[in-house]
């Protein structure tokens, strides 16, 4: 009787989606899409290494002959060619865009589109993943209106470059594999989209132990149950599997080592004084923290007084919400713990990367967190809003509407 009430407790009925849940996600979608897509007046389109090479695929091709664009300066050249440092994933998710190109339907990099659908989907998967918990309606929106408008992830992925797309989309993988993982009980399409995540950041793949856990968790409670836990295990491991062993043949058609992802090939990264102990290394630990958790805005002597320095900031700056994530308690611990192992292992591997990600707001890299944060806000809050959160998430949404503002329709921050 006792294992039967744990599988229950980590299987909890979701909340149904009623009419009144579907016009409120409805809403939430829709108006996501619609500030995202209209919060840069002059989208970086031009950064198109992913949509340039899905395009070249469709054709047999993996690099390009004729030289980039000098602003396109990560296309590495090798043996007469150019080639994209992007992972494969990264590319495979612009086949689609790249398919309306070469059919007509559009000219150029859709990156405002693509990023604004982007945010709508993790909004809806945000939704959706909250429907596990039986909290008030109001919170539920704003818990959701905060991960998409009170954090660092709304100025950075309205950039809209190659690297910012491939952080949306890995943010959009995660959130999704986490729901079909803990609401529905679905392995192949949470390993689909956990491929989607680790395709697009291939640090993601550290977190593949920690969605093995949570899948079989019920399961490896009663020996009777293992046979079936490995047939999950199977099941989200097939499209990461066939993503993973392509992704080797793909490094090694461009640079005839599987291994080699070619980031080290850019011309002259290796003498940027950050990498002089190599790509990742401990040694870049204490200024990426510096950079994730301390770094204050700069201050001006005339309007607007503040702003951000445009080469990283603290996290803890840009969405103050974030403290909420030291309270105590959890409806479900051994989840609550999980998200923050995944938290942790991130975390340390984006502080062992040489640099903190180049021109940004706040610390970009550290956008893969979020979809774990929102677990643990989940987790560990109440059922209704509380002053402290309300006061919290209102202060982070102002803060990022106030950094897109500052990025996108003014001049105030310069490089």
């Amino acid at each position: 009787m006792k294992k039967k009430t744990v599988k229950n407790q980590s299987q909890q009925t979701p909340v149904q989606l009623t009419q009144k849940l579907f016009i409120a996600l409805f809403c939430l979608v829709t108006l996501t899409f619609l500030i995202y897509f209209y919060s840069n007046p002059k989208p970086q389109i031009y950064y198109d290494y992913t949509f340039r090479i899905a395009g070249l695929m469709l054709h047999g091709h993996v690099g390009q002959t004729e030289t980039p664009p000098s602003w396109l300066n990560e296309m590495v050249p090798f043996e007469g060619n150019f080639y994209s440092v992007f992972p494969l994933g990264s590319v495979l998710t612009m086949i689609p865009a790249a398919l309306l190109q070469k059919f007509g339907f559009i000219k150029e990099n859709p990156s405002a589109w693509l990023a604004s659908l982007c945010a709508a989907f993790i909004s809806l998967f945000y939704f959706l993943l909250s429907l596990r918990y039986d909290i008030a309606i109001e919170k539920r929106i704003l818990l959701v209106v905060t991960m998409m408008f009170g954090t660092w992830m709304w100025t950075n992925l309205m950039f809209m470059g190659a690297w910012q797309l491939a952080l949306g989309f890995a943010v959009l993988g995660e959130t999704a594999a986490l729901y079909f993982t803990i609401v529905k009980h679905k392995p192949f399409w949470a390993g689909f989209f956990f491929a989607l995540a680790f395709g697009n950041r291939t640090e993601i793949i550290l977190t593949a132990p920690i969605f093995f856990y949570l899948l079989v968790r019920d399961e490896i409670n009663s020996p009777k149950e293992i046979p079936k836990s490995w047939k999950t295990l199977a099941q989200f491991c097939v499209v990461p599997f066939v993503l993973g062993v392509s992704t080797l043949a793909y490094n090694y058609a461009r640079f005839h080592s599987p291994f080699d992802f070619g980031y080290a090939r850019i011309p002259g990264v290796l003498n940027e004084p950050w990498y002089r102990h190599g790509i990742f290394s401990i040694y870049s630990i204490p200024l990426n923290v510096h950079e994730m958790l301390f770094r204050m805005w700069k201050p001006l002597d005339k309007f607007p007084y503040l702003v951000p320095s445009g080469f990283g900031g603290s996290i803890l700056w840009s969405s103050p919400f974030l403290i909420l994530l030291f309270r105590r308690g959890a409806k479900e611990k051994a989840l609550k713990y999980s998200a923050w192992t995944a938290i942790t292992l991130l975390t340390f591997l984006l502080w062992c990367h040489g640099n903190p990600g180049g021109w940004q707001f706040s610390y970009r890299y550290a956008i893969v967190l979020l979809p774990w944060v929102f677990i643990i806000l989940l987790e560990n809050g109440k059922e209704k809003i509380t002053l402290n959160e309300g006061v919290l998430f209102c202060i982070s949404i102002i803060i990022n509407a106030y950094a897109t503002w500052l990025f996108f329709w003014t001049d105030y921050v310069k490089p």
